[in-house]
């Protein structure tokens, strides 16, 4: 394990060789540019635009991109259909620069192939949860203003009214009902276009700072809140991971693989509609030949088998996932050979879990965090390897050359090293806004430095450590739950007086939600019944895993407020009782 001076000594070179990489005219050149009246440092050399960007996929048109199930598709053939596609939304669809498209339905090649061609034309890419139920569903769809949606069976069946409410076109990937045969089906209509050219989607002059994506993040208070981001925002991110693995890649030239016997393949195992999903799992195996590997859905000893079959080299999710793999009765006969990275994000990693990554798996599978937010299209910190070794409580260190972080106190003033406070990010990735919501942007991004609701410190090496949320948040599996969405769902049955919804520890999943109840005089509820009035207004996940009833009043602070921390002790020194 690497000592505080070995550390501090290896971050000096790390400084040295950013220094060197980021030479003028290099992929990583920055310059300073005022961005919606924010002095930014931002790339200079990168492409101006997500269209531009999807070129890279010309260089290895022939090697292996988008694989589900027994589908395969290429770099180049994925490229095609989606500009197959792209042509299709302009010409019968009359999509044009700045409308949303939303794309609602599980991890598949459509999926990909439709934000590569929304994005591509400028039109904005709405990526929708969809565990998201019925009403939450025609939220989204009516917030964004979306005039066409892609989905699929299942997500069909909770918007049909709601597409013929709001008048949106729909099509349709991977039919199976009658239903669904009355929508377009997504390779039809793309294969029954010709692909756009190079020429025409640069004629589209799509520029740095138009909009590309509306992503949904819940927050603390009511309904979600739509994040939207530029090309640049993306890109920037993007190219910032990139920086970072050049750097670290030059720092310990020992680990990196000379000749590799396989094509570099992720495990896709979170969903799209993420940023972990989008962005630093498909987006980004652009820029590095990556085989995108998906799941029909999360399963420890599928993950196993796929590892082994399509020779994985990335393992990335949220924590629990590496933890479940773990834990299968597989994993010790699993050829797991090819992975050289364990990553995460999501949601911190407790220390025990990257004790046994080190333990269990190949030595060269380096294990890895990464800690970012919606509203800063993941980026924030990271740390792997030694670094992480030597700090496994830590989320890493701010990722350069063009992100800052720092820790403010509740005037908003910085703090030295050790100061405990809120962390803030300011750089070219950070979200223009929150969609439609001037205030709530407001509230967050003060002079370009966004403010994110976690807690934590910089220590004295500029190690990111987080220690509370001050956001009213649960996150359960990479999951975000904003606490007032729930309690309003349960506050709606009329057998409810009052609610507290807050997060205990889970071993697998980090967090879960828990509610306090407290019910009307002479009525009466119980779990099943509640289970089911929740069922159609909020996603699965969101529902909380245990509920405890009372006809008492919910304990209160001294501003009248809720005891929220009181009540979610009781809960977890209950269960403590329980064993």
């Amino acid at each position: 394990m690497l000592s505080d001076l070995e550390i501090q000594q290896d971050l000096e070179r790390l400084k040295d060789i950013g220094a060197t990489v980021k030479a003028e005219n290099s992929e990583y050149a920055t310059h300073t540019e005022s961005i919606q009246g924010v002095e930014l440092e931002v790339f200079s050399n990168i492409p101006a635009n997500l269209g531009e960007y999807y070129k890279l996929a010309k260089q290895w048109k022939d090697d292996d991109f988008l694989v589900y199930l027994d589908e395969r598709f290429t770099f180049g053939e994925s490229l095609e259909l989606s500009r197959r596609f792209s042509r299709a939304l302009i010409e019968k669809y009359d999509i044009k620069k700045g409308d949303r498209v939303a794309i609602c339905a599980r991890n598949s090649p459509e999926w990909c192939m439709a934000f590569i061609a929304i994005t591509q034309i400028g039109a904005v890419a709405v990526p929708m949860n969809s565990w998201w139920q019925g009403r939450e569903i025609e939220y989204g769809l009516t917030d964004s203003g979306s005039k066409l949606v892609i989905t699929d069976p299942p997500r069909l069946a909770h918007m049909q009214d709601t597409l013929n409410k709001l008048g949106i076109d729909a099509i349709i990937a991977k039919p199976v009902s009658e239903l669904d045969a009355q929508y377009p089906e997504f390779y039809g209509v793309a294969r029954s276009f010709e692909p756009l050219t190079d020429d025409e989607i640069t004629a589209l002059a799509v520029a740095p700072d138009d909009r590309a994506t509306i992503l949904y993040t819940s927050g603390s208070t009511g309904n979600p809140k739509g994040v939207l981001s530029s090309h640049r925002n993306t890109l920037s991110a993007l190219y910032t991971w990139k920086f970072v693995k050049d750097i670290t890649d030059k720092l310990r030239p020992e680990l990196v693989e000379e000749s590799p016997e396989y094509q570099p393949a992720l495990l896709a195992n979170v969903p799209l509609f993420h940023c972990t999903g989008s962005h630093a799992q498909f987006l980004a195996s652009f820029l590095y030949d990556r085989k995108f590997v998906m799941m029909f859905k999360w399963d420890a000893e599928k993950a196993l088998e796929l590892i082994e079959k399509e020779r994985i080299s990335i393992l990335h999710g949220v924590p629990t996932m590496a933890w479940e793999v773990m834990q299968s009765d597989k994993f010790a006969s699993t050829d797991l050979s090819s992975l050289r990275s364990v990553q995460a994000g999501g949601a911190p990693r407790p220390p025990e879990h990257l004790n046994l990554i080190t333990t269990k798996f190949p030595e060269k599978a380096i294990p890895g965090l990464g800690y970012g937010l919606t509203e800063t299209n993941a980026i924030g910190a990271i740390i792997s390897g030694p670094f992480y070794l030597a700090r496994p409580n830590s989320t890493g260190r701010p990722t350069p050359p063009v992100t800052n972080v720092r820790i403010v106190d509740e005037e908003g003033n910085e703090l030295p090293a050790g100061g405990i406070g809120e962390v803030c990010i300011k750089g070219p990735t950070v979200m223009q806004g929150y969609w439609n919501q001037p205030e709530a942007t407001a509230e967050v991004i003060k002079d370009g430095w966004f403010h994110s609701g976690d807690i934590g410190m910089l220590d004295e090496l500029g190690f990111l450590i987080l220690l509370d949320r001050a956001k009213d948040i649960v996150i359960r599996g990479g999951e975000n739950i904003g606490c007032a969405e729930v309690e309003y769902a349960i506050a709606e049955h009329p057998s409810v007086s009052e609610v507290s919804v807050y997060g205990i520890p889970d071993t697998r999943l980090g967090e879960v939600p828990c509610a306090t109840i407290m019910l009307k005089k002479d009525t009466e509820l119980d779990e099943a019944a509640l289970r089911d009035h929740l069922k159609d207004r909020l996603a699965g996940f969101k529902i909380p895993a245990r509920f405890y009833f009372q006809y008492e009043q919910l304990p209160r602070i001294a501003t009248g407020k809720i005891a929220k921390k009181e009540l979610r002790q009781r809960t977890i020194d209950l269960l403590t009782q329980q064993g």
